[in-house]
């Protein structure tokens, strides 16, 4: 559910206990809170999908750089980060009214709800 670093970055950033475990559990508790909603703007806006990948793509080649002691300044990484956020926050505002761009299904079956743009997950009991 959460993953180790926060819980290594609150070890070493408190020294009480009882504030590492306050931190572990409101992370855990933001966490469970925000990612239905986070999904379902995913899943209306497949660019900012994959937007995410690029930066996880972007990160990996930074560390893969680092461990080759070839150092890439972190500005650069952040700035560029920055920039294609703001870019697609503009395609965002542009596409606004527009109507959204709907993906092939996945691997999982899937059925469209109220709103048009949002597709869920449905588990099948025949497969």
């Amino acid at each position: 559910m959460f993953s180790l670093d926060s819980v290594i970055t609150a070890v070493g950033m408190a020294d009480e206990v009882a504030v590492m475990i306050a931190a572990v559990v409101i992370a855990v508790g933001v966490m469970l809170v925000a990612a239905a909603p986070l999904a379902i703007f995913v899943s209306r806006h497949p660019t900012v999908k994959m937007l995410a990948l690029s930066f996880l793509l972007l990160i990996g080649m930074s560390l893969v750089a680092d461990g080759l002691d070839l150092h890439v300044p972190k500005g650069y990484v952040y700035f560029a980060m920055g920039f294609s956020v703001f870019v697609e926050m503009l395609n965002l505002r542009l596409r606004r009214r527009q109507t959204p761009v709907h993906l092939r299904p996945t691997l999982l079956k899937e059925v469209v709800v109220d709103d048009p743009g949002v597709a869920q997950p449905v588990v099948s009991s025949n497969d």
